[in-house]
């Protein structure tokens, strides 16, 4: 079993940046194909990233094409979410999750269930 826990959230003005980290323990990330997903108040959790257990395929929800990256440190057991040109609509709390399988349809890397493992979330907020 992994243990997945965020940081790097925060308050940023609109326009700024800020990087999310994911860090594992328990077992290697390197087993794991891993998303960024995201909820605001209200809302559903929504699919915002998603990188393969290599790092090969990186896969991005429309609303945060181009302006985010996701990334990944196997042998620090890290996954990244680098955040630039923030606007207020990105604010949610953010959660990673850790798939045992990679995916390549848009149908299984946005589908919450495809998810065993996720973290307990980091707060964005982003002021207009």
């Amino acid at each position: 079993q992994v243990q997945l826990v965020e940081s790097g959230g925060g308050l940023v003005q609109a326009g700024g940046s800020l990087r999310l980290s994911c860090a594992a323990s328990g077992r290697a990330l390197s087993r794991y194909a891993m998303g960024w997903f995201r909820q605001a108040p209200g809302k559903e959790r929504e699919f915002a990233a998603y990188i393969t257990r290599s790092g090969g395929n990186t896969y991005y929800a429309d609303s945060v094409k181009g302006r985010f990256t996701i990334s990944r440190d196997n042998n620090k057991n890290m996954v990244y979410l680098q955040m630039n040109s923030l606007v207020p609509e990105d604010t949610a709390v953010y959660y990673c999750a850790g798939d045992f399988l990679d995916c390549s349809t848009y149908r299984c890397y946005t589908r919450l269930s495809e998810y065993d493992y996720w973290g307990q979330g980091t707060q964005v907020t982003v002021s207009s």
